[in-house]
């Protein structure tokens, strides 16, 4: 079984040079002025910047950012582990991998090297190398990352014992548990635990009351039990709307097709706008009863 795993600074400030120049090297003016401007960032304040990039930039120009700094001071693994990070963040998986196994093998690299690989092992489905390489992280590096990706591939292993434990432990290391709780429900709900995956996915609401699919992964473990009503959960209008079609579709799905189609009429009723979803299964239900 698996799982899909599984959320700018504008560059140097080159505005106001004048035309475009062509230098003997075939630069014009302005993109030596911009290269010239990072190497001066990179060699006096490069870990701000850095920081920056990383968490606030667009992923494809950090992606730029960090290979213009890699290229220009190769031996940093600061550049190169930024480049990978970007290469992730911007949804460049198989480059990504390829930047990982660089910083990986960089004389400097460090056990969370490693385990940022596996995640982008695991991003790009390649479980059994992921496995292998969170195999070779030493044991003492406990971090909440690192035992969420193993929790991740005991699912997809179908080793439930070891994904309970991976997961709690994972719980016990942050303190935003929200979304690993959202997972370790859902691995709950395709064991056909429905009401452990209820629990779970409550107390991920509870962690974090904006976790929608939190609330939609809800009603499923709900409804798997027979139980159509909306919990005390907070929600908006929307999300009530939303979560009364998830209602309905299982429902029908479980045979109970008079309920589903009352609960597709209140989502559609309830939604601020038209409700193109609930209005296209009803459409269904109706077709399906006049050809009887």
């Amino acid at each position: 079984m698996r799982h899909s795993i599984l959320a700018v600074l504008v560059l140097a400030g080159a505005t106001g040079l004048a035309g475009c120049e062509k230098l003997p090297f075939g630069k014009s003016s302005a993109q030596e002025t911009v290269d010239r401007a990072f190497q001066g960032v990179n060699a006096v304040d490069g870990t701000g910047l850095n920081d920056v990039m990383l968490q606030s930039a667009d992923p494809d120009e950090a992606v730029r950012y960090f290979q213009r700094s890699a290229g220009q001071e190769p031996d940093r693994i600061e550049f190169q582990r930024g480049l990978a990070t970007s290469l992730v963040r911007a949804d460049r998986t198989t480059e990504a991998i390829a930047a990982w196994d660089k910083v990986v093998a960089h004389p400097d690299a460090a056990p969370d090297d490693r385990v940022a690989l596996a995640d982008a092992l695991i991003r790009a489905g390649e479980w059994e190398r992921a496995q292998a390489t969170l195999n070779a992280v030493p044991p003492t590096h406990e971090t909440f990352r690192r035992y969420r990706l193993e929790a991740m591939i005991a699912d997809v292993n179908e080793d439930w014992s070891k994904a309970d434990s991976f997961y709690e432990t994972a719980v016990g290391l942050t303190t935003t548990p929200a979304n690993v709780l959202n997972n370790w429900g859902f691995s709950k709900l395709t064991r056909g635990e429905h009401r452990e995956a209820e629990r779970l996915f409550t107390d991920a609401i509870r962690q974090d009351s904006s976790l929608f699919t939190a609330k939609n992964n809800l009603m499923l473990a709900r409804s798997a039990q027979g139980n159509y009503a909306l919990p005390p959960i907070p929600m908006t209008q929307e999300e009530r709307a939303e979560l009364l079609h998830t209602l309905g579709l299982a429902a029908i799905k479980r045979g109970d097709v008079a309920l589903g189609k009352g609960l597709l009429e209140d989502a559609l009723e309830t939604h601020p706008q038209h409700f193109e979803a609930a209005a296209r299964a009803l459409d269904a239900l109706g077709q399906v009863a006049s050809a009887r």
